[in-house]
């Protein structure tokens, strides 16, 4: 199946004229396996925009032209395939939302999530202090503002260095981040 141009372009045509603007002032998203890598750094970007429309193709896509003519950018949410790309709107449809203000209860609480700085977020715990012998690490404990806060930073550069080293190549990190990153085994630059 191969959504036909014509439904899509009106579509197009009606959500720019609610969004106030020219056809060509609206952000125009395909979501297909061929796009873009879909990154948190988008959805703030998009987060930005006062509108988009995302077009979702059904098995083999959309026509062509669509793409062609109607498409601002293309945009995909992993190396995989789905059988259309309702299920990848909505994860752009929330990920981007998270960036409203007003949607989270603080849009503080974006800048510390994963991949805000380029690596993983830290692990959080919650009450009680101790749960069937499982500790809650003793320096979130002490009410030292700056050792929690450093221990959150070596966390989350630990989890990054463990599970998705890829992205440390692109983090922002100071250098006793990549002091911290290669007494732990990094290999990365140290400049």
């Amino acid at each position: 199946m191969v959504l036909k141009p014509e439904p899509l372009a009106a579509a197009v045509e009606q959500i720019s004229a609610e969004v106030g603007g020219e056809r060509g002032d609206l952000a125009v998203l395909l979501l297909t396996p061929q796009g873009a890598p879909f990154t948190q750094a988008m959805a703030v970007e998009l987060a930005r925009l006062p509108g988009m429309a995302l077009l979702c193709g059904r098995y083999e896509g959309v026509d062509e032209r669509v793409r062609e003519h109607l498409v601002t950018r293309e945009v995909s949410v992993g190396d995989y395939v789905l059988t259309g790309g309702e299920l990848a709107a909505m994860v752009v449809i929330d990920a981007v939302a998270r960036c409203l203000p007003g949607v989270l209860g603080s849009i503080e609480s974006v800048a510390e999530e994963s991949f805000a700085a380029g690596v993983l977020e830290y692990p959080h715990y919650t009450r009680p202090a101790a749960f069937q012998g499982w500790e809650v690490p003793e320096v979130l404990l002490s009410g030292n503002h700056g050792r929690i806060t450093r221990w959150r930073r070596e966390q989350s550069l630990l989890r990054t260095l463990e599970r998705r080293p890829d992205l440390l190549a692109g983090a922002t990190l100071t250098p006793s981040d990549r002091a911290f990153l290669a007494a732990h085994g990094w290999r990365g630059a140290l400049g």
